[in-house]
């Protein structure tokens, strides 16, 4: 495996130890445009793929026949990133989504926001959190401590590696799409951080 030559400001400062975690690049409204920062300051990265399917494309030649690859990351730990990724090979699409699901990890603000428990622990999330992505929305809601993912089973694993453990779930649209489904459950994920880093995806 070739060693990783930084191509940002960014990479620079991670792979020179200026930076060691993924807090202080979200802290200064940071950006990650390479997925190797996350795969330095996230060792511990799990990844799941939602969903495979074959697209086609009417093209002069004829039908061109790809694979499209949905794909979660997160660290089971306040961490989240979907992705797509396309190609005409099942583990290149995937590769590609993966990649780009690192490119889009956000930070997810718990707490323990349920009248029922108050525990304090960051179980759950603090506040309501709505999210929308095609024609689907979701609205995620604080629970008390044991009762569990109260969600679809896509939804369930975007809550799970995002760290939540408890959580009431609202769909709302054409759930019956993948993408729009998780799309919209890393909206609201998302939400929860904007609120406290307003400025979040600024450049560096």
């Amino acid at each position: 495996m070739s060693e990783w030559v930084p191509r940002t400001r960014l990479g620079r400062l991670v792979q020179e130890g200026k930076i060691n975690s993924l807090d202080q690049i979200f802290q200064m409204h940071g950006r990650v445009l390479e997925p190797e920062i996350v795969d330095r300051l996230l060792p511990n990265l799990e990844q799941e793929v939602i969903d495979v399917k074959l697209v086609q494309r009417q093209t002069d030649a004829g039908e061109k026949t790809r694979f499209k690859a949905l794909v979660v990351v997160g660290n089971r730990d306040g961490y989240i990133g979907i992705g797509t990724g396309k190609s005409t090979q099942v583990v290149l699409a995937i590769e590609k989504a993966i990649r780009n699901a690192k490119l889009n990890i956000v930070p997810v603000v718990r707490g323990c926001g349920s009248w029922e428990c108050a525990c304090g622990e960051p179980h759950s999330l603090l506040v309501k959190s709505e999210g929308k992505y095609g024609s689907v929305k979701v609205q995620l809601l604080p629970a008390p401590r044991g009762l569990g993912l109260v969600a679809g089973e896509s939804q369930k694993v975007v809550l799970a590696l995002a760290g939540v453990r408890d959580c009431w779930t609202r769909s709302f649209g054409e759930t019956r799409t993948s993408l729009s489904v998780v799309g919209a459950v890393y909206e609201a994920l998302k939400r929860t951080a904007e609120a406290v880093l307003p400025s979040l995806w600024r450049t560096v």
